[in-house]
């Protein structure tokens, strides 16, 4: 195995810089675009990611930024590959490479992921467009019955694979196991299923004999479900998270990164807050976000496919970012906002 994968790790969860999730796929950026009135096209979806990446400023705030199959593939008007982009920017590149979530046969409601079949050859494709790690995302719903644990094990199962294969191939991968928002469960619930979920994770890592050195986790905050009656405020959410963690996660990961996971931008950054004041760093891990909405729903607001507002937009981001970073010293204050 390659051990450069260890220096990179390191870089992508560096002190006070965060990675960027701009990641969404195809479908789910044109959910956005569709909901503040921006046309659904390439080229629209081009113009949204160079907005974002081109943001003068981004690299104090920034260690990596995780695009998708497209936006690897895209330029900036000036024609240098947005991976590139990033690399000049001492930014790293990395890559979604899974391919979405399918139904789990005979389990009603549950998803599994999907992405394995050629992924390896998909890997040499994207080193050489620049690309240093890669993420994989399994989702965990919680309902009636549901998660199972045949499920929490078969995308565990799944995740380790994806790991063994990405750091065959030289990346460090971003292992991400999100337990959804959707329902109305407390956040006791939350915390019995993260915690069950990360153990299951972590024991098919160590049966790949995937070294953990040289991998990241991007995990759920432990929160109440939306519907929930009774939310949990962000001390609640901090002292549940970090308990879970204590409880799953060894020591020898290289870091672990936050989803915002259908928080609101200013939610997230105050539990983001919360957690860092708990964790003493990096005696357990080193720790920070890799927000996709909670960064640029602010931003899409401002923008929505004006290039007059590029400008506004872009210092809306800059604004998320500033705060997302106070929150990793545990400086933020809603006031900030």
């Amino acid at each position: 195995m390659d051990t450069r994968i260890y220096e990179v790790a390191g870089q992508l969860v560096i002190k006070g810089k965060g990675i960027l999730a701009a990641d969404e796929s195809t479908p789910s950026c044109n959910k956005r675009f569709l909901a503040v009135g921006v046309e659904q096209t390439e080229e629209m979806r081009r113009q949204w990611r160079e907005l974002l990446l081109t943001m003068p400023g981004i690299a104090e705030f920034l260690s990596g930024v995780i695009l998708y199959d497209e936006t690897i593939r895209q330029q900036t008007d000036q024609g240098i590959p947005f991976a590139k982009l990033l690399e000049e920017k001492s930014i790293i590149p990395g890559v979604k490479v899974d391919e979405g979530t399918g139904d789990f046969e005979g389990h009603p409601g549950e998803k599994i992921t999907k992405g394995l079949e050629g992924l390896a050859s998909r890997l040499k494709e994207y080193r050489a467009m620049g690309a240093k790690f890669t993420k994989w995302r399994a989702v965990i719903a919680i309902g009636e019955n549901i998660p199972t644990q045949d499920l929490i094990e078969k995308n565990a199962e799944i995740l380790a694979e994806y790991a063994e294969v990405s750091q065959d191939e030289g990346f460090v991968p971003i292992v991400e196991p999100e337990v959804l928002l959707e329902g109305n469960h407390t956040i006791e619930k939350a915390e019995e299923v993260t915690t069950n979920t990360l153990r299951a994770v972590f024991a098919a890592l160590h049966e790949k004999r995937v070294d953990l050195k040289g991998l990241i986790l991007k995990s759920s905050m432990v929160l109440s479900g939306k519907d929930c009656l009774q939310q949990a405020d962000a001390k609640q959410v901090a002292a549940a998270t970090v308990r879970t963690f204590q409880n799953s996660v060894p020591q020898e990961v290289a870091g672990i990164v936050f989803l915002s996971g259908g928080q609101s931008p200013q939610q997230a950054t105050e539990n983001l807050n919360e957690i860092v004041k708990l964790v003493r760093q990096p005696a357990d891990w080193p720790l920070t976000f890799s927000f996709s909405r909670a960064l640029q729903e602010p931003v899409l607001q401002i923008w929505r496919g004006d290039s007059a507002k590029i400008k506004a937009a872009q210092q809306a981001f800059l604004k998320r970012l500033k705060l997302n970073a106070a929150a990793l010293s545990g400086t933020y204050a809603k006031d900030m906002e």
